[in-house]
């Protein structure tokens, strides 16, 4: 069984958006940063993927300087190159360009002391969807607590 640490999760991700396909991804780090992931200092909150000339970047994830380093730290904001498939960027960037959907990093983590991504499909929700969201979720909370203490 592979060993799999998630380091950070994009939980506004699955608030904001319509998730679809998902894909892993690998990440192009530098070793600073690969210490900082390991001691888990990363936030997707604001992050995205976008494709540029044929290759897939990941912008605005955020991963703090590592404390030891030194001149060897880079710009914790920098963008930072997916390591895909081509079939799998081609279907991205044909999802993007005809469906209007958008790619979000779900979560980070180490897969056997690699840094993974895992990225999705999205389409944005509107406020209406994010209210029935909300609803729904309060009332199996409501259900399972009214299930709970007639079981006690």
């Amino acid at each position: 069984m592979r060993d799999v640490k998630t380091v950070a999760t994009n939980r506004k991700a699955r608030h904001d958006y319509h998730l679809y396909d998902t894909y892993e991804a690998g990440l192009v780090l530098t070793g600073t940063e690969v210490k900082s992931v390991r001691a888990g200092r990363v936030n997707l909150r604001e992050s995205y993927v976008a494709i540029r000339s044929g290759e897939a970047w990941l912008m605005h994830a955020h991963i703090s300087p590592y404390a030891a380093g030194s001149h060897e730290n880079q710009d914790p904001l920098r963008d930072r190159k997916l390591l895909l498939h081509r079939r799998e960027i081609d279907r991205l960037q044909s999802a993007v360009q005809e469906k209007g959907l958008t790619i979000v990093p779900l979560r980070m983590y180490l897969k056997d002391n690699r840094a993974k991504v895992e990225i999705a499909l999205a389409r944005g929700k509107k406020l209406y969807d994010k209210r029935d969201a909300i609803e729904q979720r309060e009332a199996e909370r409501r259900i399972r607590r009214e299930i709970k203490s007639r079981n006690r």
